[in-house]
This record gives C-alpha cells, sequence and structure tokens, in this order.
C-alpha cells in the first residue's frame, strides 16, 4: 500500500476516557469537541495552520476560561480531526489510502491552505491523492472511503477523480501498477511480472475480467458511476455485460446458486458479503438490468432468466420486468426447458407456472425473428422451408421444440384453460416445425388431463397439429389414441397410407431412372468402341427391385391384419378397406399417456387429401 510520512516529533497524544490529551507539560487553553470526543489542545498550533480554527478562536477568546470549540461537522469526524492535530503539532503521521480523503476533506473545511504555513495539509493530502490513484488497489480503497465523507469528497472531485482512475486502467492494464488485489488470478512468477523488492509492479492478468471481483466490493451508487464511466470510454459492451452479471449474483442471494468465484468456489464468496435486504435487492436488480447493454446476446439467456424470476419474487417494476422479458425474447432460441419454467406468484396465481410471460417472450422473439426473415428473403415461404427443411437447429426450429416441450410440461396443470394452451401453441409457424411430434405430445398429455373438454373443444386443439408432419413412430401411436377425434385418427391413417403409396411410385421411378441410365451407358460405351466400359449390371437396381418387393408383401400384410379388425370396429370396415392401413402396435419408448376413451368429432379445415380421407364418414 502506498503511504506517506509527516511530521518528526514523537507521539505526544495519550487517550484518558474519551478525551485526547496532550503530554507536553503545558496546561490545554482549548478544547475541540467533535461527537463523544473531546481533544484538550493548545491555540497556537491550531490557529497557525488552520484559518477556521483561527477565526473561532477569535470569537470565543478568553483570558481565564477554556476556549471550547465544537467541530461535530467536520468531515471524517473524530478520526480525521485526531490526525489534524497531529499534523499541527508536527507528530509522526502516515497518510495511506484509507485516511487521505477523510484527511483531505477535513483540512478543506478547516482551509487549512498554504497562506496558514509552507506545505499545509490541504497541499499534502492532495499531492499524495495524486500519487493514490498511480496505484489500482490505492484508488479502490480511498473510493470506498469517499462514502464516509461524500458530499465533501464529490465538492472536491474525489470520487470522480477515482473512479476515472479505475476506468483507465480496466481500459489499459498497462497502467496497473500494483498488486489488483489478493484473491485476484495473478501470477507471480518472474516470466509474468516485473518484481521489485517483491512486489509485483506489472502484473500480467488471467484474462479481461480480472477487475471483476474487485469492482464487485463497492456499493451500488459508485459501481453504477463506475460502469456509466466504463461506457464512456467506449469499453466492449460484452465485458460491461459479464462484470454486471458478476456484480448481481454477488449481492443478489436468489442469483448466487449460479455464481461461482474466480477460483470455482461458491461458498467462500458467499461468506464475504452479508445478505442486504429485499428492498435493497429489489432497487439493484432495477439498476443492473437498466444498466445492460441494449446488444442482443451481451448477457447469458440463462442469467436474464435468473433476474427475471428474482425480479417477479422480489416486486421489481413493470418496467424492469418487461425489459427482462424484452431481452429475452430477442434470443429465446438459447433458453432452456428449466428455466422457462417460471413459477406464477401473480395475485391470480390460476397456473403452476407463469404461461403469459413465455408468451409475451414468445412474442418479441417472433417480431425479432419477422425482421430477420423480412431482411434476409422476401418470399416468406421460401424462408420458411430453408427453416423447417434444411436447416433444423435455425433459432426458429429451436424455439419451436422449446414450446413444444414447454406445452408437455404445463399440460398436466387442470387449470391451464384451452385458450391459453391455443394460443401459445398457435404462435410458432407451421414451417418452424419439421416434425409435429412434440405438439402432438403436448396435446395428448393435455387430453388426458383435462377429460372433460367437449368435442368441440378436442377439435379445436388439434388443429394445432399437422397429421401430414407426424413420425411413423408419432403416427402409430396416434392411430390407437382414442383420446383423439375420430377424423384426426382418420386422417393420421389415411396420409400414412398416402406416404406409402408416394414411397412405392418413388422406387418405380428411380428403378426406372436407373435403367434408363444403364441403357445409355452401354450405347455410348458401345460408340467410343474402346472395349474397357462393358455395360454391367447396377446394384441399386436390384436392390430397389427388392425393396419394392417388400413394400408389396407389407402391404399384402397390413391388409389381411385389416380384415381382421373389420370385426371389432363396425362401422370402420369400408374405411378401411379403402385405406388398406395397418394398425400395429404401440411403441414403448414414445412417452405419451394411455388412451382411456374415444371422441367423435369433424375436423374445422381440411386439405383436399383430408376431404378425400373423410369422405367415408
Amino acid at each position: 500500500m502506498a503511504s506517506m510520512k509527516l511530521g518528526s516529533k514523537s507521539e505526544m497524544f495519550y487517550l484518558y476516557g474519551q478525551s485526547w490529551l496532550c503530554s507536553t507539560g503545558l496546561p490545554s487553553d482549548v478544547i475541540i469537541e467533535i461527537g463523544d470526543t473531546s481533544f484538550h489542545l493548545h491555540k497556537f498550533p491550531l490557529i497557525s495552520r488552520s484559518k477556521v480554527l483561527e477565526s473561532m478562536m477569535k470569537e470565543t477568546s478568553s483570558e481565564h476560561e477554556k476556549s471550547v470549540l465544537e467541530l461535530h461537522d467536520l468531515p471524517g469526524g473524530a478520526k480525521a480531526f485526531f490526525l489534524v492535530a497531529k499534523f499541527c503539532y508536527g507528530i509522526k503521521m502516515e497518510l495511506t489510502a484509507s485516511n487521505v480523503v477523510g484527511l483531505r476533506c477535513a483540512a478543506e473545511h478547516l482551509q487549512m491552505t498554504e497562506n496558514y504555513g509552507e506545505g499545509n495539509l490541504i497541499m499534502q493530502t492532495e499531492h499524495f491523492l495524486n500519487h493514490v490513484f498511480s496505484y489500482w488497489t490505492d484508488t479502490l480503497k480511498a473510493l470506498k472511503t469517499c462514502e464516509e465523507v461524500l458530499p465533501f469528497a464529490e465538492e472536491l472531485h474525489i470520487t470522480s477523480r477515482s473512479i476515472h482512475s479505475l476506468v483507465l486502467k480496466v481500459a489499459d492494464q498497462s497502467l496497473v501498477s500494483f498488486p489488483v488485489s489478493s484473491s485476484q488470478s495473478v501470477s507471480q512468477s518472474s516470466e509474468d511480472a516485473e518484481v521489485w523488492n517483491g512486489i509485483s509492479l506489472t502484473p500480467k492478468t488471467s484474462g479481461e475480467d480480472w477487475w471483476f471481483e474487485d469492482v464487485s466490493s463497492l456499493s451500488l451508487p459508485l459501481y453504477k458511476r463506475f460502469v456509466q464511466g466504463a461506457s464512456a470510454r467506449q469499453m466492449k459492451p460484452k465485458r460491461i455485460a459479464e462484470s454486471l452479471v458478476y456484480y448481481a449474483k454477488k449481492h443478489i442471494p436468489l442469483l448466487g446458486s449460479q455464481a461461482t468465484s474466480q477460483n470455482g468456489n461458491s461458498s467462500s464468496l458467499k461468506s464475504t458479503i452479508s445478505t442486504p435486504s429485499e428492498a435493497d435487492q429489489r432497487n439493484l436488480i432495477e439498476e443492473i438490468v437498466e444498466l445492460l447493454p441494449n446488444e442482443k446476446g451481451i448477457a447469458p439467456t440463462k442469467f436474464l432468466l435468473g433476474c427475471l424470476r428474482a425480479a417477479m419474487a422480489l416486486y421489481a417494476s413493470s418496467s424492469c420486468c418487461a425489459n427482462l422479458e424484452k431481452r429475452i425474447g430477442a434470443q429465446l432460441d438459447e433458453a432452456d426447458l428449466e428455466d422457462l419454467l417460471i413459477p406464477n406468484i401473480g395475485y391470480s396465481m390460476e397456473t403452476l407456472h407463469d404461461i403469459d410471460c413465455v408468451h409475451r417472450m414468445l412474442d418479441h422473439f417472433m417480431i425479432v425473428e419477422h425482421d430477420v426473415i423480412d431482411s434476409t428473403s422476401n418470399d416468406i415461404e421460401e424462408e420458411g422451408r430453408i427453416i423447417g427443411g434444411s436447416q433444423p437447429q435455425s433459432p426458429m426450429a429451436k424455439v419451436a421444440n422449446l414450446i413444444d416441450s414447454y406445452l408437455a410440461e404445463v399440460a398436466p396443470d387442470v387449470n391451464v384453460k384451452l385458450p391459453k394452451f391455443q394460443s401459445l401453441a398457435a404462435v410458432i409457424p407451421d414451417y418452424a416445425r419439421t416434425l409435429d411430434d412434440g405438439v402432438y405430445r403436448a396435446i395428448d398429455i393435455y387430453l388426458k388431463s383435462h377429460q372433460w373438454l367437449t368435442d368441440s373443444e378436442k377439435e379445436q386443439i388439434c388443429r394445432l397439429m399437422n397429421c401430414q408432419k407426424l413420425s411413423l413412430e408419432a403416427s402409430t401411436h396416434a392411430a390407437q389414441n382414442e383420446r383423439l377425434p375420430l377424423r384426426v385418427v382418420v386422417q393420421v391413417l389415411f396420409f400414412e397410407q398416402l406416404k406409402l403409396r408416394t414411397s412405392v411410385a418413388g422406387w418405380f421411378f428411380a428403378s426406372d431412372s436407373v435403367e434408363n441410365s444403364q441403357n445409355l451407358s452401354a450405347n455410348l460405351a458401345l460408340i467410343r468402341n474402346d472395349g474397357n466400359t462393358p455395360p454391367n449390371p447396377v446394384l441399386a437396381f436390384d436392390n430397389m427391385k427388392e425393396r419394392v418387393a417388400e413394400l408389396e408383401k407389407e402391404c399384402l400384410s397390413m391388409k389381411q391384419d385389416l380384415e381382421k379388425m373389420i370385426k371389432s370396429k363396425g362401422s370402420w370396415n369400408m374405411l378401411l378397406k379403402k385405406l388398406g392401413c395397418k394398425l400395429v402396435p404401440k411403441p414403448s419408448n414414445l412417452k405419451v399417456s394411455k388412451p382411456c376413451r374415444k371422441s367423435k368429432i369433424s375436423p374445422a379445415s381440411t386439405t383436399p387429401m383430408e376431404e378425400k380421407a373423410m369422405e367415408v364418414n
């Protein structure tokens, strides 16, 4: 720690009760009272250094009685005045980063200028402050002491100068000439730092986050000014956001479980701080959210969702929660399902999870995604085809899977009303889902938990899925799911049969193409007459023929199975004969609930293919 020694005389003050006495042998003629502490001193050493003390003594001068002066408003209080008295008497004292701010403010208050002695206290403390600002650790200590004398430190610009010094050092690590912190990961080897007399003068830090722990020890008002100063210096928004995340995790217990110290030990980090009140935490989280840079992805989605949970639990302002929802929505594709299950702590608390909050975040995501699509393509359908087909890991596809999983999680809640469930699922456009297995699973769970739904309501919820986009596994389950409306089952069966016929036709087409290609190659070889490329059989052609034969056997087997089912299905006879479909056992690895009963409803909207399937009814 930087220090500066003043004075040359030996100690002559001693404490008696709440009074400081001087052992010079001369009786004191002035008493200075500051709070509960009194100083029994002599007039001459004081008036020779301070204009204020001189003026006060003149006003209270008396030949027979001691002058009693009250300095209850002195910056730094009795602690600072004790050092002032030592300076006035020329007693040995030491200026440090921990006491210089209070002493500088006290000297200014007492007007200890050069008019009252060369090298007076104002000049000495100001000179030492400039020395302190050269070092990271000392500047940090000085800044923390500014809070004790904040109004006076502000007037003398000590606070702003300290913050400016810290910001400069963060922006340029070469300006850091003292070890930044005992808890900091600073290499002390001769290769990593310049060492003089055992002291690291220019430590090399392990990364750009070397200052996070140090500044996180500042109070919120000072830390806020530091962040604002860093922003004004054009610091990278990413570094500012990372520092804000670190600060929030350290001071907000609800976020503390996500925090880890620089050494990977979160328990030691928590033990060094006291738990702030809920009001302080609420204020802190509102300030942190306000300070976060506006760039998308600047803060981890997991952290933002944690902040949103904490903000709701602490009843933060609506603007704070709305800000967080908007930020999360912009990067919703990076969210995890576990973090998205936000408990409903509103006044109504109708549902277990806050579905409305997720709906708002999804709406924000759709707005952002719509802007991205508009900026890259004027053809929305073509964009949808790309997102849903060749780029399954696109943000839209990820969000579609996330929302489908979320719907499946909230579906068992009997208090989730059909309109709320529908409105959330319907936000995802059809092109975003390559398969509708996820939304089918959510619908099935919802139907199981809401068995009192009417036929028309079941019809409505089933419109959320596209039967043409179910996998074979899901289609097999749906075909035997008695919770689904009858016509939905018919559509599933029809589209599976259509896929089968399309597949068979595709094999025949491919076979013809290969055969034509083979003949063309043979003719070209004969034309070249080089004798090196005689026409040979194509293995792929044989494989196709085998596959077609297998498909024909499967069709025959399916028809035979359907004949056996006619007796139990009654009115389905003609339908099943036309479809020629096969009901196979339900696979065990599909996580859906067991069927409970059968209902019969009519779909509200159909495609031409669906109309063909429904003509049988």
